[in-house]
């Protein structure tokens, strides 16, 4: 196989730094040891266009390798006729040696941020294990008040997965090390839980605020008093102002989805007057002499 760095990413020499680049990424998608397992002839292949890369990346070695001051593994060329060749190539140090990485691409392509953290020593290949992604629902009140749980991972083992307080729908929590095991010795990738959370049958979270309606009689509409309501985090006792109508909204500070640092968002409690479920003659009666009933129009200014 060719040993000219060039035709080994497939770009002219005179190809810019970003075409340099963008072969490269392209040829590593495909030929990546992580995407082909068990194929020697691909992992070669990589091993190859890796060392190009780490060439033609550098721009300085770029040029001595264009002037045929050094080959392609680094190697200086017989030829040399002036001290100051010696002396750079002498200050150049391992011509594999990049301090930089792979950062320049790995961070702005999805592929190699999520996966991979490459770095050559002593010449052999390392990379990270891949991440590992799953999903799992939670009911709403465990993802209010965080909970501790397990998610069983396809191939058996059972990891133990903490649900923080106030963790949203759709909130991704990561288990470092979890993930597939690296090669050639890196690191493991990590597994990458995706929540979804069930919808409660009356509560309904805002952000960090909690809204919900909450029935009330006409008698405790009208006269007031104390009710008990329900919250994440237990049941209140609700002082209910008299004269209360449906649609009013109540505050309670403080009593809703937690936050970091100890705070919480804030509950609020619309009223929902809710007569009886059986016709009560006594109301009947009450309301058929209520003449002052007559005067109000609730519905004025809404139009014919």
């Amino acid at each position: 196989m060719s040993r000219d760095p060039y035709e080994l990413l497939g770009v002219k020499k005179d190809a810019t730094q970003k075409d340099v680049q963008s072969a490269f990424r392209k040829l590593a998608k495909k030929l990546h040891p992580d995407l082909n397992p068990g194929d020697k002839k691909a992992e070669d292949r990589f091993k190859e266009i890796s060392a190009a890369y780490e060439l033609l990346s550098d721009e300085e070695k770029r040029g001595r390798f264009d002037r045929g001051e050094i080959d392609m593994s680094g190697a200086e060329q017989p030829q040399r006729h002036y001290y100051r060749d010696y002396a750079s190539a002498a200050n150049a140090g391992n011509p594999y040696h990049n301090s930089a990485g792979f950062a320049d691409f790995g961070d702005s392509d999805d592929i190699f941020s999520s996966f991979f953290s490459r770095r050559a020593r002593g010449g052999e290949f390392r990379a990270q294990g891949q991440d590992r992604h799953y999903s799992m629902e939670v009911d709403f009140l465990d993802a209010v008040n965080g909970t501790k749980t397990q998610i069983r991972l396809p191939d058996g083992p059972a990891l133990d997965l903490q649900i923080p307080p106030g963790t949203r729908d759709g909130q991704t929590l990561r288990l470092r090390g979890k993930g597939e095991p690296g090669i050639g010795g890196g690191s493991s990738g990590d597994a990458l839980v995706e929540i979804r959370v069930r919808p409660h049958h009356f509560y309904v979270r805002d952000g960090d605020d909690i809204r919900f309606d909450l029935p009330i009689t006409l008698r405790e509409a009208v006269l007031g008093g104390k009710v008990r309501a329900p919250t994440p985090s237990g049941p209140v006792n609700l002082t209910l102002p008299s004269h209360s109508n449906t649609g009013k909204v109540l505050r309670l500070k403080g009593k809703g989805v937690p936050k970091k640092g100890g705070s919480a968002g804030d509950i609020y409690i619309s009223l929902k007057i809710v007569l009886p479920d059986a016709p009560d003659q006594q109301l009947t009666e009450f309301m058929t002499g209520w003449t002052a009933g007559d005067a109000q129009d609730p519905r004025k200014g809404m139009g014919e």
